[in-house]
This record gives structure tokens, sequence and C-alpha cells, in this order.
């Protein structure tokens, strides 16, 4: 974060995903990647980006949840301030958003950052039931997704989190 907020020559945002969240939180302690999302891009980000992974020889990648399911309504209001390093301000991407897509790809290691997301508090099991229904009618605009899979997978990883405690 720092090498990007020093290399970057503008006001912007960058949202971090996946394996950089559950670092920074601290429910795993390694990650073999760092996903981002850039909005507003930084003006010289992508150089930066390029430079950090040279010099910091780190695997960055741009990705994120909205790449894979549709966008949830206000996102950027339930993303996580992290730090601001120059004019960039780091964030974690929403929590719910994150959950979603890794319910939705389902690997062992993504229930198991779901698990610790709730655990944690990052999300609520009710909340997150509705974030789905709200883009439930735009499942159709993403054709490897399989919206009756989806939403059975949601509502066991509700259920696992214990719906109605929140």
């Amino acid at each position: 974060m720092r090498f990007l907020g020093r290399e970057a020559r503008g006001d912007g945002r960058i949202y971090l995903v996946g394996g950089a969240s559950a670092v920074i939180v601290g429910w795993r302690d390694t990650t073999i990647d760092i996903d981002l999302k850039l909005d507003p891009e930084p003006p010289g980000v992508f150089e930066a980006i390029a430079h950090a992974k040279d010099a910091l020889d780190m695997n960055l990648e741009l990705a994120s949840p909205d790449d894979f399911i549709p966008t949830l309504p206000a996102w950027r209001d339930r993303s996580v301030f992290v730090a601001r390093h120059g004019a960039v301000e780091f964030l974690h991407y929403d929590f719910y958003a994150q959950a979603l897509a890794k319910i939705e790809r389902g690997h062992v290691q993504d229930l198991g950052d779901v698990e610790a997301m709730s655990r944690l508090k990052l999300i609520e099991p009710d909340r997150l039931m509705r974030l789905f229904g709200a883009i439930e009618s735009d499942l159709v605009r993403y054709p490897a997704l399989d919206p009756a899979r989806f939403r059975h997978r949601v509502e066991k990883a509700v259920d696992a989190m214990g719906a109605g405690e929140s």
C-alpha cells in the first residue's frame, strides 16, 4: 500500500479483495496474490503496479467480486477504510460482495473465508441473504452462473452462519 500510494501521481481509491483482506484483517497468515479494484483509478497506478510487482516480487491482479457476480447496491458505502498513503485511499472491498463471490465459487478456502468473515462480525447472515436477493434478478447477465445453484449455496452458507441470530 505504501509503495502504490507513493508511486501513484494523484487521488484515487484502491479496494483490497480476497487474500489481501484476509491477511490484513488477520483470519489468514498468507495469500498467493493481491487482488485490487481501482475506483476511481489513481493516475499512474498501472505504472506503480508494474513497479510494485517487480520491486516487491508480488503478484498483483485487478480482480474484484463485480467481475464474477452482479455489483451489489451501495458496495462503496460498506467498504471499510484501511489506510491512506499519499493521495490514495485503501479500503477493503465490501465484505458482503466478497462473501457472495466466494460462496458462488465454492472452494474450500473461500468457504472458510466466509465463515471467518461471519465469526469476525464482518458480515451478518440476514443481510447477506437480502443482498443476494437484490442481485438475483441480474444473475441472468452472467451466463457462467447457475442461479438456482448459487441461491442454494447462499442459503446453505446463511444457515451455517445462523440466520436470525445477527
